[in-house]
């Protein structure tokens, strides 16, 4: 699948911005199932300074600094990216398996996984996510068949709800509401993995959505996308093992009409565009993301 992904951010500051420094998410990842034939980033105002670096969980990330007053930040990243099926994993084991090959043992190999298994800035380990996902995780149960399960728990559990939360509400405040957005859903499931010390990563990206029948794609219509990937350790210590990806907000696994742009601990690692200014009290925050078939958009 050739899609075409086009992501505008605009800030408009009062009054202007004196300086300015941000850092950019926006490039999307070369996977197993993913290639990205072409990726341009436009900012306005020109930055002073662009520089562009891999971070430690080695995403493509844009730091740029604009030194000039400016009351409008522009942010447009324009990509074309070959999607292809996702394979299944190879192999599943049980829950509590896993849980105990990831434990530290003195001499015992290092899976980089296991990083990924411990608390971040919005996703702690706490006894609330246990237990929620208790029900699910019983003794022996094989660890995607249970991951799966809870994802269709939390779909069914939450409702979205785009006024319930910010980028900043912690996973245990979603919790309790039982509200809010793909960010919040992938939050909570990881919270629950992690807490039972099973790694899962947060991803960051895109989804095919199809406008309604008869109806034309709303150009800048679409948001950005989050979803989870969990850890299925390799038949032997020391072996790699597979990264299977589930979207508790659809209740599916993630698939060739998904676009990875970053994976982290969480939000924070992988946010799309963050930054620190100087100036610029009040701003208005203004997104389009518009995400199609390439054929659709030639047309």
């Amino acid at each position: 699948m050739l899609l075409r992904i086009t992501h505008e951010t605009r800030y408009d500051y009062v009054p202007p911005v004196k300086t300015a420094q941000h850092m950019a998410h926006l490039r999307p990842a070369d996977t197993a199932w993913q290639r990205l034939l072409r990726h341009h980033l436009t900012v306005t105002p020109t930055p002073t300074r662009q520089g562009e670096a891999s971070d430690v969980w080695g995403n493509g990330r844009v730091f740029f600094s604009l030194q000039q007053a400016h009351a409008q930040l522009r942010v447009r990243a324009e990509s074309v990216v070959e999607t292809t099926p996702r394979p299944p994993p190879v192999r599943d084991m049980p829950w509590d398996e896993v849980r105990e090959r990831m434990r530290y043992h003195r001499h015992a190999a290092f899976d980089p996984a296991s990083q990924f298994a411990f608390a971040s800035t919005y996703v702690p380990r706490h006894a609330d996510f246990i237990a929620y996902a208790a029900p699910t995780f019983t003794p022996g149960r094989p660890l995607l068949e249970a991951a799966r399960e809870l994802c269709a728990r939390i779909h069914a559990d939450f409702q979205y709800h785009a006024e319930a939360t910010d980028v900043s509400t912690p996973a245990l405040e979603a919790l309790k509401l039982r509200q809010g957005v793909c960010q919040d859903f992938a939050h909570v499931m990881l919270g629950c993995l992690r807490s039972l010390s099973l790694p899962a990563r947060y991803v960051s990206g895109y989804l095919l959505t199809e406008p309604p029948p008869g109806k034309p794609r709303l150009v800048g219509s679409d948001a950005s996308h989050a979803w989870v990937s969990v850890y299925l350790p390799g038949a032997d210590m020391g072996e790699p093992g597979d990264w299977a990806e589930l979207d508790p907000t659809n209740d599916r696994p993630a698939g060739e009409d998904y676009v990875t742009l970053a994976t982290g601990r969480d939000f924070a690692d992988v946010s799309p565009l963050r930054g620190v200014i100087h100036g610029g009290a009040h701003h208005t925050l203004d997104v389009a993301v518009t995400v199609a078939p390439v054929d659709e958009v030639r047309k």
